[in-house]
């Protein structure tokens, strides 16, 4: 999208103020991921990778809790209208989106009800969309300590991995980027899994 692109350019041309504010604008709205800027900008200063990983994980941990209270004050409408807002579809392909906006909610909804904090964590480490989130922690009225501990975790990981790979490997792994991502989630999962199992037996034994 050509918007999409605009916005790119917009911050890009503020270095790293324009890093902060698209990572703290991308929690709660619809705009470019960081990671493009991260990634350019880690690749032209990799001696800097760390400081603008760090600026990144601040920065969207903040658009985060603003995420978070526009689901609290704002609640289903506004997530509903955030999803849909940058479309130009209009009658029954606009009626289509909207129905698909609705099945995300309830999708998030109910990863909720069975994950809590774990359901934010992924969402801030792995591509989920994290705005998504964000604004469904406030609705459904997710914990205010554990949400912001779990976004800066998850995102702070998320943002280092990227500048800490690109600092030690350069042009040449930044292809490959999303599948390391995705192996360290499955390390991850796999932890919380055993994790999870080895207290379950201990309680059982309790």
């Amino acid at each position: 999208m050509q918007i999409f692109s605009a916005m790119d350019q917009y911050f890009s041309s503020l270095g790293t103020i324009g890093l902060a504010l698209n990572a703290f604008i991308e929690s709660f709205f619809l705009v470019p991921p960081p990671d493009f800027l991260l990634i350019a900008m880690d690749l032209a200063k990799p001696e800097r990778a760390l400081y603008y990983a760090l600026v990144c994980t601040i920065a969207s941990a903040l658009g985060g809790v603003v995420g978070y209270l526009i689901g609290k004050f704002g609640g289903r409408p506004v997530f509903i209208w955030i999803l849909t807002s940058l479309s130009k579809k209009k009658g029954s392909e606009k009626r289509k989106q909207l129905k698909n906006a609705l099945q995300k909610f309830n999708e998030v909804e109910a990863l909720y009800s069975k994950w809590g904090v774990h359901a934010v964590f992924f969402a801030a480490f792995t591509p989920i969309p994290y705005k998504v989130f964000t604004i469904a922690s406030g609705i459904l009225n997710m914990n205010p300590v554990s949400f912001t501990l779990a976004s800066v975790i998850g995102r702070g990981m998320r943002f280092f991995i990227v500048s800490i790979v690109l600092m030690f490997f350069g042009e040449r792994i930044k292809d490959h980027l999303e599948l390391i991502i995705l192996a360290a989630t499955a390390v991850i999962v796999v932890f919380f899994i055993i994790l999870y199992k080895k207290r379950h037996k201990i309680t059982l034994k309790k």
